[in-house]
């Protein structure tokens, strides 16, 4: 269970959220604008609240109250940016085992096994992000925060910068992910279609706000 009670002021905008989910994939969908980046930025702990609380399950990750503020690398969150980020000069192994090794997890060669066949990118292993489709690479990405063996996966926006046909073919992944991996994800997007086939419960923003929560049926009437 993701609990937020927060607010935050950047400069002159101002983000006031406050919500629980219990739901595989909560889907944060608003316009350019509306506070999604921010907000999911304060859940993975890269920014701070000015007030409030953030909780996952029974572990409080941010209370401003109590003083408390766990950082980014102890938070056990995955992030897959819009533009993946894998490091160019490894392999798609390479960049596989950072996460774990940076969490100083051990070595789990059935859970990699896993996730490469999950994300059908076990063709891939040997090559360097640049002989990667955007869609490949976005896989890869996936399976670098899976196998960091996160408690939450944050997606922000991550087929933002990929074609149509590029979407089409790592939706399913994601579906799978979803029914799968048995990791709940914050999925951010501005593409209520997106959104349709994936999350579970929506959390709607705009201009730092919640205008609506509740199921997929919140997005009737939206466009796409």
């Amino acid at each position: 269970m993701l609990r937020v009670d927060i607010t935050k002021q950047l400069g002159d905008f101002a983000l006031e959220a406050t919500f629980t989910s219990e739901g595989r994939v909560t889907g944060l969908f608003g316009a350019s604008g509306a506070g999604k980046t921010t907000l999911v930025n304060i859940i993975a702990g890269l920014l701070r609240p000015d007030r409030g609380t953030i909780a996952l399950d029974d572990t409080v990750l941010d209370d401003t109250a109590g003083g408390v503020h766990v950082p980014p690398h102890r938070r056990r969150i995955g992030y897959v940016f819009q533009d993946a980020r894998l490091f160019p000069h490894m392999n798609v192994v390479e960049n596989l085992d950072y996460g774990r090794r940076m969490n100083r997890l051990p070595d789990d060669p059935v859970q990699q096994k896993r996730v490469t066949e999950l994300l059908d990118i076990g063709h891939l292993l040997d090559r360097r992000p640049g002989k990667l489709s955007g869609g490949e690479r976005q896989r890869v990405a996936l399976g670098r925060a899976l196998l960091s063996k996160p408690r939450l996966l944050l997606l922000d926006e991550p087929l933002g910068s990929l074609d149509e046909g590029r979407k089409v073919e790592i939706l399913p992944y994601l579906v799978r992910l979803r029914d799968e991996a048995n990791v709940p994800m914050v999925y951010v997007s501005h593409d209520p279609a997106e959104l349709r086939q994936l999350a579970t419960q929506i959390v709607m923003l705009r201009d730092g706000r919640i205008t609506a929560l509740g199921g997929v049926k919140v997005l009737t009437g939206t466009m796409a």
